[in-house]
């Protein structure tokens, strides 16, 4: 039992010293109980039993050193004058210097009190900013880094534009962008938010589904112009078509169709990079089936012609997503909301 005379009762001097102690964050002692006026009472040791850390001390200190009197140092804690000179006692005796000139009437800070109360205040008001929320800080506080994870066609052609204008206005926000066509472990990355081509089943995640992947496939009017245009899939894998690697696996991707069984055959180009498979489809290469942000500014002028759209794959979903865990903060929450208007509204993932 903590207490062998007494309890915390509401209104008892006990009460006051255990929510003293439990403010500063003080470990307890033994209790020694002595009688006056007839009736038991606490005092708690000035020496070797409560132990208050670093910084609570400091933060005594200073509010004494600000009041310049004990006494109005206390009721601005909300605490006893006790609890006050016995923080700043230890204090002293902690740094081996003495911090104050006490009278009976008043307590002036000596000279190595004076540095010490100018350094204190610094800090202290280091650690309340620090500290403070982050739904009291200004529109110009933004700042951090926010990790940004995407793959990479995608990445540079939609991110850094859905986000230019949030840099500038937020000069103290930093992106640090991360472009992949590997599957990200956004937990072990420490990714702050990402974009997914897919369906993302993770619960530790917040996803928001923002548009739809349509892949297509094409070829350059010169190719068609040689080869002719495939009459079904059987035909198409007659002619030269390209694959891209799965960089997780290094192994093709099978292409896709909705009526027909998906094939990788003996394609006549690969590239991991879906980039270099469009400029390899502008070059007469072979057929692609590429997603519609890489080809549907070529379809719209003509550099690339599609064949067989009705064996077109089903849609993927895009998401954007953030960890669930709360709070968010504000530097992720604004490129999270960023990303999801932007590329809910982006032209090229409308074909």
């Amino acid at each position: 039992m903590l207490f062998s005379y007494g309890s915390c009762a509401a209104g008892s001097r006990v009460q006051r010293v255990c929510r003293e102690n439990l403010l500063y964050g003080t470990q307890f002692g033994r209790w020694k109980p002595y009688r006056k006026w007839n009736k038991l009472d606490f005092r708690i040791p000035l020496e070797g039993t409560i132990v208050m850390n670093e910084f609570e001390m400091l933060k005594v200190f200073a509010a004494a050193a600000d009041a310049r009197n004990f006494k109005e140092a206390a009721s601005s804690l909300g605490v006893s004058p006790q609890v006050v000179t016995r923080a700043v006692k230890q204090l002293e005796e902690r740094l081996g210097e003495t911090l104050f000139h006490r009278s009976t009437r008043q307590v002036q800070l000596t000279v190595f009190g004076e540095v010490l109360a100018r350094q204190s205040a610094g800090i202290l008001s280091a650690v309340q900013e620090v500290l403070r929320p982050a739904a009291k800080r200004g529109r110009d506080e933004i700042a951090g880094t926010v990790l940004v994870a995407a793959p990479s066609a995608m990445g540079r052609m939609l991110v850094m534009h859905a986000l230019g204008d949030t840099l500038t206005s937020h000069p103290q926000l930093s992106l640090d962008l991360r472009l992949s066509e590997s599957v990200s472990n956004a937990v072990d990355e420490r990714i702050d938010v990402g974009l997914r081509i897919g369906v993302l089943r993770d619960t530790r995640f917040v996803a928001r589904r923002v548009a739809n992947i349509s892949f297509h496939i094409v070829g350059a009017p010169a190719l068609v112009a040689r080869t002719g245009v495939p009459a079904n899939v059987q035909q198409l894998q007659s002619m030269p078509y390209m694959a891209l690697l799965n960089s997780n696996s290094g192994r093709p991707w099978p292409w896709q169709f909705r009526h027909s069984k998906p094939f990788i055959g003996k394609p006549s180009f690969m590239t991991d990079e879906p980039e270099a498979a469009v400029q390899a489809a502008l070059l007469g290469l072979g057929f692609a089936q590429l997603p519609n942000y890489l080809v549907g500014r070529h379809l719209r002028v003509g550099t690339l012609v599609e064949v067989l759209p009705n064996e077109a794959p089903a849609v993927w979903p895009v998401s954007v997503y953030r960890s669930s865990v709360s709070p968010v903060p504000p530097r992720v929450k604004i490129v999270f909301d960023r990303l999801v208007a932007a590329l809910g509204n982006a032209d090229e993932l409308r074909l």
